[in-house]
């Protein structure tokens, strides 16, 4: 089980002080405590993928745009 965690953990991106913390506490059995940490961790990737959406959507808005100039551009010759 402990494995598991700590892969689960590392999968994520869990830098390892905080894994080593929530690892001791799924050791002693204090599974609430342990979900702190883990749901720092998901809420700041949830922020970084919300970020890179905004990005995605920034290029997406000019490409958009850029298409409709090479298209507009195309139709006046």
């Amino acid at each position: 089980m402990m494995d598991t965690v700590r892969n689960h953990l590392m999968d994520a991106g869990c830098p390892e002080e905080t894994a080593n913390i929530v690892e001791r506490l799924y050791g002693d059995g204090r599974l609430g405590d342990a979900l702190h940490p883990m749901r720092i961790l998901s809420c700041g990737l949830m922020e970084e993928l919300h970020q890179s959406q905004r990005k995605v959507d920034c290029l997406d808005h000019l490409i958009r745009q850029t298409e409709k100039t090479i298209k507009a551009t195309k139709e006046r010759r």
